[in-house]
């Protein structure tokens, strides 16, 4: 007599031993609380008197009153105009700061009667069309003076030292960003005064794309490039300067008189020397042309009416 056989049971065998053999993945990181992180308030929890410049907050142990808090007088007074939703309080290196969520009108963009090119660089951090230069020899030295303070830092390996190395990674970032703010600033204002867009070189993967020397190297990879661009497009954005992103091979190889474009051209990293027409000048200069000359061709294209429908 045959030995009766379940289906079902050997079915269930089956998708037993497949589960046993699935390494399951989490498709995500747990929650987790810091001691330090920041804690979200809205206008129940935190009320806000601009005239005192004081807030209340409210915690676990009670209502906390008049705590005063400062502000540079442009950020207090974007702070009472403009001010809405939620705000953030947070602790960093000791300090308690409140962040603020403000929602700020742009004004409307402009038609541009022409364009600035801004050539962004390492030697040379911007370089704009009308051949203003913002010279980075400065943070060059800086920034070599800081890497030698954290080698010395680095040799005693302490506890002590791991700090003060976070602390000075801390000091030298703000110090980039304070640069990038001034430049991104000036330029923004003469654009807006001569009534001319900025355009910018699209930046997605110059570390790949560029080769710099060995001493260079460490400066390219820590200079935040992006940064510059973000800081020049929202304050444009704030007084109503259109912002342009155009292809940025072969700008600083390509001339602009003639349109003949080499490696040749570019002899060293300063000097631009046209091979057919003899077009001379500084190479970052000559870059920043091109970079205006691609933004008219572009905001054409942009501006293009659509004649699909």
């Amino acid at each position: 007599m045959p030995t009766p056989h379940c289906a079902g049971t050997s079915a269930t065998a089956t998708l037993v031993s497949r589960v046993r053999n699935v390494a399951f993945r989490p498709e995500s990181k747990p929650v987790e609380f810091r001691e330090n992180a920041a804690h979200t308030y809205d206008d129940r929890c935190l009320s806000w008197r601009y005239d005192m410049r004081t807030v209340s907050i409210w915690t676990v142990h009670g209502r906390i009153r008049n705590v005063t808090f400062t502000g540079s007088e442009r950020d207090l007074k974007t702070l009472v105009d403009h001010r809405q939703g939620e705000s953030d309080l947070l602790s960093r290196d000791g300090k308690w700061f409140i962040i603020a969520t403000c929602d700020v009108p742009e004004e409307p963009q402009c038609e541009p009667v022409d364009w600035i090119g801004v050539d962004r660089g390492i030697n040379n951090l911007a370089t704009t069309s009308d051949a203003a230069n913002y010279s980075g020899r400065r943070l060059i030295r800086y920034r070599r003076w800081q890497a030698k303070k954290k080698a010395e830092i680095q040799a005693k390996n302490t506890r002590s030292a791991a700090r003060l190395l976070k602390k000075r990674a801390k000091r030298e970032a703000r110090h980039a960003a304070h640069m990038n703010h001034t430049i991104a600033r000036d330029v923004v204002a003469v654009a807006q005064r001569t009534e001319r867009g900025i355009a910018l070189e699209e930046l997605g993967g110059i570390r790949e794309r560029v080769t710099v020397r060995r001493d260079q190297r460490a400066t390219q990879s820590s200079w935040p490039f992006a940064q510059l661009g973000d800081y020049i497009a929202y304050k444009a954005r704030r007084v109503g300067v259109p912002v342009i992103e155009v292809d940025a091979h072969y700008t600083s190889q390509h001339c602009p008189l003639c349109g003949h474009t080499e490696r040749a051209n570019r002899p060293n990293r300063d000097d631009f020397s046209c091979r057919r027409c003899g077009l001379a000048g500084p190479a970052d200069v000559v870059a920043g042309v091109n970079v205006r000359d691609r933004a008219r061709s572009a905001w054409v294209f942009v501006n293009m009416p659509d004649h699909t429908g």
